[in-house]
């Protein structure tokens, strides 16, 4: 019996490395001499550095950059095992975590940060690399990324813009002849879980700005100015972003990106499943099984269980969830894939506890749903006797 198992980190717990390791133990305690095959994944957002670290065998590397409101910060960044690949999260050098809520403030904060981290990284001699860009504090539209490697961003006067998303309104030209050559040399995999245009009622300062500080009015003064900042990146830079899918991720990041790497945007989860190898170790299996800190209906949304289970359906492998809780219609995800969900928690505990006892939680509860499907395989002799050994 060949076991794939690909679950994510349950966040704030355990991570995907150590979670797989716990279902592991738990099939091994019903089926001994099942092949269980670790394949830990993310989906592009927090926890996808670590992940990919881990399952390759690389490290994480301490990077003093500059935060979202300008000061700085102690970072990291991710060099995978097979020492061409770079791993960062936009979130650890210019995220909404880092700044405190009433200090949060669109017009000033900056992707500065997120530039630097690329250097160091290429400064190591990375030119690969796979970029998050969930959690965002930002609003600039990639400016300060593209400042901090080498990109002039210009007013009227030729004088070059401060930090933060209302600077772009001031915008007169873009000089890209001090671009970093290293980045002309290196190729760009960035996670982009959303669709949001760059501008406009779906765009990233109507949708997300609210959330890192923007008033009404300032959502619109922003909207303003990334609308601007479009129009002179398509002229200068010859690129058109401003209703393209995705270019409103992270407050404009995922356009800029596009605009000064020449970057494509991608479903996170799928970047991911593609660098850990999903498809080649699910050949031959005869169950999944996948899992997550919380399976609600969110989860159907380009979570990466739901794009384990899909790729999994595809060659008719039976799919298992084990989540630290089951949340609102859950069962959606039923209809995606996930042929069954289990919590892991069996008795009232705090999220405290449940989280210093994740491994054994997890590793107890995949040992009963496994008896379980070795209970329904002699109750309806479905021909699982691949459980009865």
């Amino acid at each position: 019996m060949k076991v794939v198992i690909a679950p994510q980190a349950f966040k704030g717990s355990i991570s995907a490395l150590e979670a797989a390791k716990a279902i592991a133990a738990g099939v091994k305690r019903v089926v001994p001499d099942a092949e269980t095959v670790l394949v830990p994944v993310a989906d592009g957002g927090d926890g996808t550095l670590q992940t990919l670290v881990e399952t390759s065998g690389g490290q994480i590397h301490s990077v003093r950059v500059t935060g979202p409101l300008g000061e700085h910060v102690e970072a990291h960044w991710g060099a995978m095992g097979d020492g061409r690949t770079a791993v960062i999260e936009m979130a650890r050098t210019s995220g909404l975590v880092l700044v405190p809520h009433p200090r949060r403030n669109p017009f000033l904060s900056t992707t500065y940060g997120l530039g630097e981290a690329i250097r160091a990284a290429m400064d190591a001699g990375f030119r690969r690399f796979i970029v998050g860009i969930g959690g965002s504090a930002t609003n600039d539209g990639g400016a300060g990324m593209a400042q901090a490697l080498g990109v002039r961003l210009l007013d009227a006067q030729g004088h070059d813009l401060p930090h933060g998303g209302a600077a772009l309104a001031r915008l007169e030209r873009i000089d890209m002849a001090g671009l970093d050559p290293r980045a002309n040399q290196a190729e760009f995999l960035v996670a982009c879980d959303v669709s949001n245009p760059l501008t406009g009622p779906e765009g990233a300062s109507a949708v997300y700005g609210p959330q890192k500080g923007a008033t009404p009015e300032m959502v619109r003064q922003l909207d303003a100015a990334l609308h601007h900042f479009a129009q002179v990146v398509k002229r200068d830079l010859g690129a058109d972003i401003e209703q393209m899918r995705g270019a409103g991720a992270a407050g404009g990041l995922g356009g800029g990106l596009v605009a000064f790497l020449k970057t494509t945007l991608r479903p996170g989860v799928d970047i991911v499943l593609e660098t850990v190898g999903l498809e080649k170790h699910l050949a031959g299996a005869d169950l999944v099984i996948t899992g997550e800190g919380r399976l609600d209906f969110q989860t159907v949304y380009s979570k990466a269980p739901i794009g384990v289970a899909a790729r999994a359906k595809r060659r008719g492998i039976p799919v298992i969830a084990i989540a630290g809780s089951l949340g609102e219609r859950f069962y959606l995800v039923h209809d995606h894939g996930i042929d069954a969900a289990a919590a892991i928690t069996t008795a009232p505990m705090s999220l405290e506890e449940a989280s210093a006892k994740a491994a054994d939680l997890i590793a107890t509860e995949t040992e009963e749903v496994l008896r379980f499907m070795k209970t329904g395989a002699r109750v309806f002799g479905r021909g699982l006797t691949t459980y009865e050994r």
